[in-house]
C-alpha cells in the first residue's frame, strides 16, 4: 500500500474513533474509557511509524517540507504527552472529557496541516513505487510500535 494512503487510512480510523467518543454521554463512562483506549493505540503505533519511517524518507526526498516535518513532530510531543495522561485517567475525572476534546482539536488540526500542505509535496517527489515501498515498511514498523506513548521519540523534549 502506498505510504500516504496509509496514514491517510490511520487518519481516518481515529476521526471515527472522534466521532464516536464524541456522540457518548455522561454516563457512558466504560465506553469513553475503551474509545479512548483504542485512540492511544492507533495515535502512538502512527506516530511510531512516522517518526521511525516516513518523515525521515519525507525529509529526504523532499526537502522543502522539513519545517513542515518539524513542526508535526512538535505537534506529536504534545499528542503522546496528552496521551500518557489520558492513559492514567479516570473516565469519571470531570477533566477526561476536556482533555480528550484538546487532544482532537490538535490530532485535526495536524491531520489537516499533513493531509493539506505537504503531502502533496512528498507525493510528487517520491513517486509511486517510492511510496508503495515506503507503505510496506511502515506497516512492518507499525508491529513493532510500542503501546506506550511516551517511548514515541518526540515525546522526549530534545
Amino acid at each position: 500500500m502506498d505510504a500516504i494512503v496509509l496514514l491517510r487510512e490511520d487518519h481516518k480510523t481515529v476521526e471515527k474513533l472522534f466521532k464516536r467518543f464524541e456522540k457518548t454521554g455522561d454516563d457512558d463512562l466504560s465506553e469513553r474509557r475503551a474509545i479512548a483506549d483504542e485512540v492511544i493505540e492507533e495515535l502512538t503505533a502512527h506516530a511510531w511509524i512516522e517518526e521511525q519511517v516516513f518523515y525521515p524518507a519525507a525529509r529526504e526526498a523532499a526537502p522543502d517540507t522539513t519545517d513542515h516535518i518539524l513542526e508535526s513532530i512538535e505537534e506529536h510531543h504534545a499528542v503522546v504527552w496528552m496521551l500518557s495522561e489520558i492513559k492514567d485517567m479516570d473516565p469519571a475525572d470531570e477533566r477526561f472529557k476536556a482533555k480528550m476534546s484538546v487532544l482532537m482539536e490538535n490530532v485535526r488540526h495536524h491531520v489537516e496541516e499533513e493531509e493539506q500542505e505537504w503531502f502533496p509535496d512528498v507525493r510528487k517527489a517520491m513517486g509511486r513505487n517510492r511510496l508503495t515501498e515506503l507503505g510496506d515498511r511502515l506497516e512492518a514498523e507499525k508491529g513493532k510500535a510500542p503501546r506506550d506513548p511516551l517511548a514515541v521519540p518526540s515525546a522526549d523534549s530534545k
